[in-house]
């Protein structure tokens, strides 16, 4: 498997790949949402997973802000993350996640925020945020789901709230929708 930075000729192969791996109801929004991140945020990390003529992962981690009582502070939400079903359970999403938090690293990024399950997620380094002092963006999202990991460039003064670009805000893409929340897995 070769893991790789997004090129423009795999746009729509990943478009697919999220409507595959989240299914009907929520698919086509997580591809748009994608979409509109590529426009939004010319800095986008966005990586895919590749093997022999098709592309079986993607991570997209896009620029926010952390309202730090000192000042705002440039951090990231690593979101969405997909993999086709057949490809699932097979490392391709650990990997996706790894590599990209290494080039976060790299770039100098403090802290990187998401939404999901701390079972998968905690064993990629990433920890509740509201137990290490971060505030939710939304009070749609268990604390359980909002995690945080830091990297090298975290500074102790670094807390505060986590606040999506208006691109999440724009999809509907922050904190749960669902009828009836407490049937969620995490």
């Amino acid at each position: 498997m070769i893991l790789r930075e997004e090129q423009t000729r795999d746009r729509d192969r990943v478009g697919a790949l999220h409507r595959e791996a989240f299914g009907r109801e929520h698919g086509e929004v997580v591809a748009r949402l994608v979409d509109d991140l590529r426009r939004d945020d010319p800095g986008v990390l966005s990586l895919v997973a590749e093997e022999p003529d098709q592309i079986v992962g993607h991570v997209m981690v896009s620029r926010c802000r952390l309202d730090a009582p000192r000042r705002l502070v440039d951090v990231v939400s690593l979101s969405p993350l997909g993999v086709a079903p057949r490809w699932q359970r097979r490392g391709v999403g650990s990997a996706l996640v790894r590599r990209g938090l290494q080039e976060l690293d790299v770039r100098g990024v403090p802290l990187v925020f998401l939404e999901g399950d701390p079972r998968y997620y905690s064993r990629l380094g990433f920890v509740p945020a509201v137990a290490q002092g971060f505030r939710k963006p939304s009070l749609r999202i268990p604390d359980v789901a909002f995690q945080v990991v830091r990297l090298s460039a975290y500074e102790p003064w670094m807390t505060g709230t986590f606040v999506y670009s208006d691109t999440f805000w724009r999809h509907d893409c922050v904190g749960l929708r669902d009828p009836d929340p407490e049937n969620r897995s995490y």
